[in-house]
C-alpha cells in the first residue's frame, strides 16, 4: 500500500493528476469496515485527506450553506442552525451508525461511496444538493439528482476530488425522512425516504428502492396534481414508475414497493396535520 499525506488542497489534486487509481480517504469508515476482507484493496494507492483543514466544518453564507469535504455527521448534529433549517439532514445523520461513525464519516464520502441504501444522500438530495468537483483542470458543480449514472457510478474524474456540497438556503413546508430497516440505527435502510416541498415544487428521493439513490419524479408529479390520496395501494403505480427494487438478504422487493407507499402516505398524513 501507498500513502499521500498531502499539505495542502493544491498539493491533493496534484497528486490526483499524476497518479491513476489513487483513492481518497476522507472518514475511511466505508473501507475499513471491508478491510479484512478484501485483500486487493491493500495494494492501492490511498490519498489520506485528514490534514487538509481547508476542507473541513458547515460554513453558512446568506443564501447557501457549504459543507466541506471533511465536514462529518457529528459536524451537522451539533451545528443549532441545521437543526432549524435543516432537520433532515440532523435526522439522517442520527442514524448513520454509532457516535464513533457519526464523529468520523463524512457526508461527501457517503456520496462518492454511491451505495443504493446510502443514510446521507437522500436527504441531500432532498434539499437540491449540489457536489463541488476540483481538479488540476478547474472547478465542476454537479446537482446532487444528476450525479450518478448507474450502480457505483459518478459523474466525477479520477482527477477530481469532492471538496465542497452545497445546500440552498430556501423555506420549506414540508420535510420528511424515513427509514425502514431492521432497527433504528446501526441497521442498513431496506426503504430509505426523503422528502421536501419548497416553492420550487415537490422532491421525493428514496433509497434502497433502485441501483442508486434517487429521485421519483411520478411521485413528485402525482404530489404536485394535489390528487386525493387515502390509501397506500394508490401511490403503487407511481412507485413503480420510479424504482426497480430487488430481492436480497434485507427483503424482497414487494416488500419495499408496500414499506415505501405506506412510510409515505404517512409523512404525507403527517404534514396535513401540521
Amino acid at each position: 500500500m501507498k500513502l499521500y499525506q498531502p499539505k495542502s488542497t493544491a498539493e491533493a489534486l496534484r497528486v490526483l493528476a499524476s497518479e491513476s487509481g489513487i483513492v481518497p480517504v476522507a472518514g475511511g469508515t466505508d473501507l475499513l469496515v471491508h478491510w479484512p476482507t478484501r485483500p486487493a484493496e491493500h495494494d492501492k494507492s490511498y490519498l489520506d485527506l485528514s490534514g487538509l483543514d481547508e476542507l473541513r466544518g458547515v460554513r453558512w453564507a446568506d443564501h447557501e450553506v457549504q459543507l466541506g469535504a471533511l465536514a462529518t455527521y457529528w459536524d451537522v448534529i451539533a451545528d443549532r442552525q441545521a437543526a432549524a433549517e435543516l432537520p433532515l439532514l440532523v435526522q439522517a445523520a442520527r442514524l448513520v451508525g454509532a457516535i464513533q461513525i457519526q464523529a468520523r464519516g463524512t457526508w461527501a464520502g457517503n456520496i462518492v461511496n454511491a451505495s443504493p441504501a446510502a443514510d446521507g444522500v437522500p436527504v441531500l438530495m432532498a434539499y437540491d444538493a449540489t457536489v463541488v468537483l476540483q481538479s488540476v483542470r478547474g472547478r465542476e458543480e454537479v446537482p446532487l439528482a444528476e450525479f450518478y449514472t448507474g450502480y457505483k457510478q459518478l459523474r466525477k474524474a479520477g482527477d477530481q476530488l469532492v471538496v465542497a456540497i452545497r445546500v440552498a438556503r430556501t423555506r420549506y413546508i414540508v420535510q420528511r425522512f424515513h427509514k425502514v430497516g431492521s432497527r433504528r440505527a446501526q441497521a442498513i435502510a431496506k426503504v430509505g425516504l426523503a422528502v421536501t416541498q419548497s416553492a420550487m415544487g415537490w422532491r421525493v428521493v428514496v433509497a434502497s428502492m433502485a441501483p442508486t439513490v434517487r429521485r421519483c419524479p411520478a411521485l413528485e408529479r402525482l404530489l404536485t396534481s394535489g390528487a386525493a390520496v387515502r390509501a397506500p395501494d394508490e401511490l403503487l403505480p407511481a412507485i413503480s414508475q420510479d424504482t426497480s427494487p430487488i430481492d436480497d438478504i434485507r427483503s424482497t422487493a414487494e416488500y419495499r414497493h408496500r414499506a415505501l407507499a405506506r412510510v409515505l402516505l404517512s409523512a404525507l398524513r403527517g404534514d396535513e396535520r401540521g
